[in-house]
């Protein structure tokens, strides 16, 4: 963790001297200051830039002018570059007076002391008292969060942050344009085009990570404790966070395994309002938060940035293998795999996506959307949620709708609360044709199906919600699939097993069991499933009470 305390730097190329005023100023600052000393410029921008990475302010530094390689105030300036709020002073002697009063008008140098400085309690501590007191007033306060540098149209910057925000992983964020994010990429030795930059509190850099890379930098467990569990999950949307919550609490052991980040869809909800029990509507991120960390408290495991590629039966074992190749067992597994949302196959959309175009409603995107004109596409709830969030900044908020009516697949709640909102438009018998733009969305080609004609719209961003697909051909031929690819349960399986993957043993499925005994699905993946997060969590709930039933007669 970062130290926290402010740092008081202190370079003198005498060593006599360092240590001198280095021992001077912890005496007397040493509780609430961290004194750091170096004996030539150069160690003390090493040092400098150390202390910016792991995100702790500079609230003054003290520089001797005659030093090899750099004098003083040329160390000044580079270090100002840095840290531009920390209070400056030059250590001089007598000789060098005229050019210490030259520095303080030349390089906006607070101070200069003359050495020696004994007593320090007349000649060394009222002015560094002064330059704290400063200091101080300026606000500057250490960083505790994770820091990010890139491009606002970078999709890998992009997808960076919307991980960290789907994990509810405080970050600050800044641009390749943005000073700090400047001195960031400078204290890294990072060049912009290497960007992402993503520092961690601890000083880590990385550059360009992958996201189980970033996992494991944020300190989130990517790694499974042990090789055998009661319970695999495997998806952490509302049904697989339902199911880890009621498997963990009920003494099974639990390991949740997700791709990216949990919540699923429902976790990128800017407002649910009719969720049971929050009468003033909760973010889809608050909800899975709350039930990430309730699953965490009773033990359950929770493993991210695992991607599941193969499930296997080896005799009363379920075997769930990773796409890295190794591998975890269980007695049972409850697959909450969730649905994504389809691409959209028109011209131009793929080579913008993060640049402009954004599947899902990309929460990190509503400060860039502030007096823009923006596009959204789809009619069901996740859509108008994103709508009504968006338009509390945008200039306008376009919903594109390719049905006739909202009320075919909109609550009705929701569909009050957008013809209520002055800025949102509602287009029926729209479709997006076309996306363009130079390294991001600047215009959308528009077809109106009721009179067949097209027009091109300027737009800055285009949020995508259409559809619905299982996140289940790793399962192609393993079990059983409707013509949709969503899992077969229950009493809808094929019983006399001439279908691959049909039902085979004498008892009856249990309603949530698919095609492979101690194998059942939750949620949205599930063939004939309500869709909706209460109905998800539910489903999740009674998966745990039927894997206790198969266990109980295996």
């Amino acid at each position: 963790m970062p130290e926290g305390r402010p740092v008081l730097l202190t370079v003198d190329d005498d060593v006599s001297v360092s240590r001198a005023v280095a021992r001077d100023l912890r005496r007397r600052y040493g509780e609430h200051y961290r004194v750091v000393r170096a004996e030539d410029p150069q160690q003390a921008l090493d040092a400098l830039r150390e202390v910016k990475l792991r995100g702790d302010p500079v609230a003054a530094i003290l520089a001797d002018y005659r030093m090899p390689g750099l004098n003083g105030i040329e160390f000044l300036e580079q270090a100002m570059d840095l840290f531009p709020r920390a209070r400056r002073a030059l250590l001089t002697a007598y000789a060098d007076t005229d050019a210490a009063i030259a520095a303080i008008n030349v390089v906006d140098v607070d101070h200069y002391l003359l050495k020696p400085w004994d007593p320090p309690e007349e000649k060394l501590y009222p002015v560094v008292d002064e330059m704290l007191e400063t200091w101080r007033a300026l606000g500057d306060a250490p960083v505790l969060d994770v820091q990010i540098v890139g491009h606002p149209w970078s999709a890998p910057s992009h997808e960076v942050r919307d991980f960290l925000a789907h994990n509810s992983i405080p970050y600050r964020w800044w641009t390749v344009d943005d000073a700090e994010g400047r001195r960031l990429l400078d204290a890294a030795g990072v060049d912009a085009s290497a960007i992402p930059l993503v520092v961690t509190p601890e000083g880590t850099t990385l550059t360009a990570p992958s996201l189980n890379e970033l996992a494991q930098a944020v300190g989130m467990s990517t790694t499974p404790a042990t090789d055998f569990y009661d319970l695999v999950i495997v998806g952490g949307g509302p049904a697989g966070l339902g199911a880890a919550v009621y498997g963990a609490s009920e003494g099974l052991r639990t390991v949740l395994v997700e791709r990216q980040a949990t919540g699923g869809q429902a976790g990128q909800s800017s407002r649910i309002e009719n969720y049971l029990g929050f009468p003033d509507g909760v973010s889809g991120g608050q909800l899975t938060e709350r039930a990430r960390r309730q699953a965490g408290k009773f033990g359950a495991e929770l493993l991210t940035t695992r991607v599941v590629d193969r499930l296997e039966v080896r005799g009363s074992s379920r075997v769930v293998r990773f796409e890295d190749g190794s591998e975890i067992a269980a007695h049972s597994v409850v697959l909450a795999t969730g649905v994504a949302y389809r691409r959209m196959e028109a011209p131009g959309v793929d080579e913008l996506v993060g640049a402009g175009v954004y599947y899902g409603s990309a929460a990190t995107e509503q400060q860039a959307c502030t007096d823009q004109d923006i596009f959204i596409v789809g009619g069901a709830n996740s859509a108008g949620q994103a709508a009504v969030f968006f338009a509390r900044v945008a200039r306008s908020v376009t919903l594109l709708v390719r049905g006739k009516s909202l009320e075919a697949s909109m609550s009705q709640y929701l569909i009050e609360q957008i013809h209520g909102i002055p800025n949102i438009r509602v287009r029926l018998c729209t479709s997006v044709v076309g996306a363009e733009g130079d390294g991001h969305l600047e215009r959308l080609v528009l077809e109106d199906a009721a009179n067949g004609t097209t027009e091109t719209v300027p737009a800055s961003h285009l949020f995508v919600f259409i559809g619905a697909a299982p996140l289940t051909d790793w399962l192609d031929g393993v079990l059983d699939r409707d013509s949709g690819g969503f899992l077969v349960t229950g009493p809808d399986l094929v019983r006399d097993g001439r279908r691959p993957g049909g039902w085979v043993p004498d008892r009856d499925p249990y309603l949530l069991e698919t095609s492979v005994p101690g194998v059942f699905a939750a949620g949205d993946v599930r063939a004939q499933s309500v869709k909706r997060v209460a109905s998800a969590v539910g489903e999740g709930a009674m998966a745990v009470t039927l894997v206790h039933r198969y266990l109980e007669k295996s």
